[in-house]
């Protein structure tokens, strides 16, 4: 017995054919409702709360970064944690689009394009978070205006750029593929330059942090490859859950067969990643590598939450993935979900870790302006997490999550993103 899916439920071979053109208008009903009033208001939401996070920006321009909880012995907080995090989703959803037809091989439906386009919003996304932890937006002009091209921040600028501009160039592609304006060959060039792409965005991010040789959680050469497996990982996810709620929608099908091929990739992804990251954990716990400090502060310290919520996560995605009764849609969503979140987990390890652990044993003057925690000493200051985001931060950080949402939308709602015999 064959399925079929026609963006509602699944109609089988033996129902009723007069049943069928009912269930097609209802789920057009419901397609034209989601896209007309349901859709204007996720759109209206998405762009309150994306003015509030520029209201707080502003004040957080005019007050400065002291009012954040980065300080100079932390650096970094949640800016590029989430900059880190969104790369991840808009290489991994890019990948899942070009890789099939940069080989030639079969897809998963009618949903490349959605991929692209979640891409695209992750990336804006990301580029975001790297304005508002510059501190000025002038900031970025001296970027280039005195940029030194030896520097892997200054490479992650670059390709950050050309992908974003490429990604918008291969949904263009896509959309005229189907016109018959742009020939299958050129589309798979596309799809191979744009793969190559996805690989070096995050290969760069990755080695922002690896060239540290000053942060312990940092400097590895694995770093590149945990990266890339980290994207593929959410981007996977996030392309899942994106869309199977199109589908419910009636926006596109989203076929059985391609929920169940990107399952198994999903799983597949979980497992290498968790792969990646026992190989660190055991290089870290060598005693040749300088002993328990690393695993010690993962599995019992300050940011044990954040290793075991990681671990069960992705477990619970694995599971739910790879057996073939639970791989209903609502479930695969819920491991689409645990998945994404499993590696946010991880990015806040990667990041706050790295501060974790003081690589100077006399950092100089304890001020409020050198770390957060200064009234008790350096000594205390380290006891529970060096680093813990300030209220402005969550506000502008859920303003730029809004902002991608938005475009994502806004895509939806403007852009051909259907399949061409849609």
């Amino acid at each position: 017995m064959s399925d079929i899916n026609n963006g509602v439920g699944v109609i089988d071979d033996d129902f009723n054919p007069a049943a069928a053109p009912k269930a097609r208008e209802a789920a057009g009903a419901r397609a034209a409702a989601w896209g007309g009033k349901g859709l204007a208001v996720g759109i209206g939401v998405s762009a309150l709360i994306a003015a509030v996070g520029i209201v707080l920006w502003v004040m957080q321009l005019s007050g400065g970064m002291v009012q954040t909880a980065m300080r100079n012995l932390d650096s970094w907080g949640l800016y590029i944690t989430m900059f880190m995090f969104f790369v991840g989703l808009s290489a991994g959803g890019l990948i899942i689009s070009s890789v099939p037809k940069a080989f030639g091989i079969r897809g998963f439906g009618g949903i490349s394009k959605v991929a692209v386009m979640s891409s695209i919003a992750a990336t804006v996304a990301a580029i975001a978070f790297v304005v508002v932890d510059l501190g000025q937006p002038l900031r970025l002009w001296e970027l280039f205006a005195y940029s030194n091209l030896g520097s892997p921040l200054m490479w992650d600028i670059i390709v950050l750029g050309t992908y974003l501009i490429l990604s918008c160039v291969y949904l263009w592609a896509q959309v005229q593929n189907e016109k018959g304006k742009v020939s299958h060959t050129a589309l798979r060039v596309i799809s191979v330059v744009a793969l190559v792409c996805a690989v070096l965005v995050h290969s760069v991010t990755a080695w922002i942090f690896g060239l540290q040789q000053g942060r312990e959680m940092w400097h590895t050469a694995l770093l590149a490859p945990w990266f890339v497996s980290s994207a593929l990982v959410c981007g996977t996810g996030l392309v899942l859950a994106v869309c199977a709620g199109l589908s419910r929608a009636g926006y596109i099908e989203f076929g059985r067969d391609s929920q169940v091929k990107l399952a198994k990739l999903l799983a597949v992804f979980v497992l290498v990643d968790l792969y990646f990251f026992g190989c660190d954990l055991l290089t870290e716990a060598f005693p040749a590598a300088g002993g328990m400090e690393v695993v010690a502060m993962l599995t019992s310290g300050p940011l044990a939450p954040f290793f075991w919520g990681e671990i069960v996560l992705c477990a619970v995605a694995a599971v739910i993935c790879l057996v073939p009764s639970l791989r209903t849609t609502p479930l695969l969503v819920v491991a689409s979900v645990a998945a994404i979140l499993a590696i946010l987990c991880k990015r806040v390890q990667l990041l706050v870790g790295g501060f974790q652990l003081t690589n100077l044993d006399l950092a100089g003057p304890v001020t409020p302006a050198t770390v957060t925690g200064w009234e008790s000493g350096l000594q205390g200051a380290y006891t529970g997490m060096v680093y813990w985001p300030a209220p402005i931060e969550w506000g502008v950080a859920l303003g730029v999550v809004a902002l991608g949402v938005m475009i994502f939308l806004l895509g939806v709602k403007y852009l051909p993103l259907r399949p061409k015999q849609d």
